[in-house]
């Protein structure tokens, strides 16, 4: 495990203490090492930097611009790691989503990114949003999403990073450049990530592509 390369996980977060302290332990039951956790925190006024600054393990940017796009890009301009992943801070991974991913490309070295599959749940006491279809709750599907997304850092060089004019639906047209470039990539076949639906979601998007 020593010599495997290292995995940039950028977690988002603004006023989310109800849910980042399980995010954050999803993130660090991975059976993948070695992994540095960024944060980056759209000025919260509620408990979020204290959960934060629990975990040594976990280093905390501000952000001083506005927006998703932007939150994004500033997370992976910190970044260190071969490999960048992303998980919302309301948000679960399995234990092996990293393994997984890295490891399909790993094997397979033409492959520039990965998607999986996630399973959407309701939180216990909240309506689903409008725009979520409701049937979908319990179920799984392949998801083209930030927090199924691992990919390798050159990737950004190549497709450019998020595009802070969209305030919403950054991932949608990130990886709609990435295929208009040809960009190798693979659907992992596995639930990898447990999506929260909640009645304060930032977006809820269920494509597959």
């Amino acid at each position: 495990m020593e010599d495997l390369p290292l995995v940039s996980v950028i977690m988002i977060v603004r006023n989310g203490e109800k849910f980042l302290a399980r995010a954050l332990e999803s993130v660090l039951a991975q059976d993948y090492r070695p992994t540095e956790i960024l944060v980056v925190d759209g000025r919260s006024t509620d408990g979020t930097m204290d959960i934060v600054r629990s975990h040594k393990d976990v280093r905390c940017i501000l952000q001083d611009g506005l927006g998703i796009s932007d939150a994004y890009n500033l997370g992976i301009e910190h970044s260190a790691g071969e490999f960048v992943a992303f998980l919302s801070h309301d948000d679960l991974w399995t234990p092996d989503k990293l393994s997984v991913q890295v490891g399909t490309m790993l094997s397979r070295p033409k492959i520039q990114y990965t998607v999986a599959r996630a399973r959407f749940f309701l939180e216990p006491g909240c309506r689903c949003p409008s725009g979520f279809r409701a049937e979908l709750i319990g179920q799984e599907r392949m998801a083209w999403i930030m927090e199924t997304l691992v990919a390798r850092r050159s990737v950004f060089e190549t497709v450019g990073k998020f595009d802070t004019a969209y305030g919403t639906a950054e991932d949608v047209d990130w990886f709609a450049r990435a295929k208009d470039a040809g960009i190798p990539m693979a659907e992992i076949d596995r639930v990898l990530l447990h999506k929260r639906v909640h009645d304060r979601n930032a977006s809820v998007k269920t494509t597959d592509n």
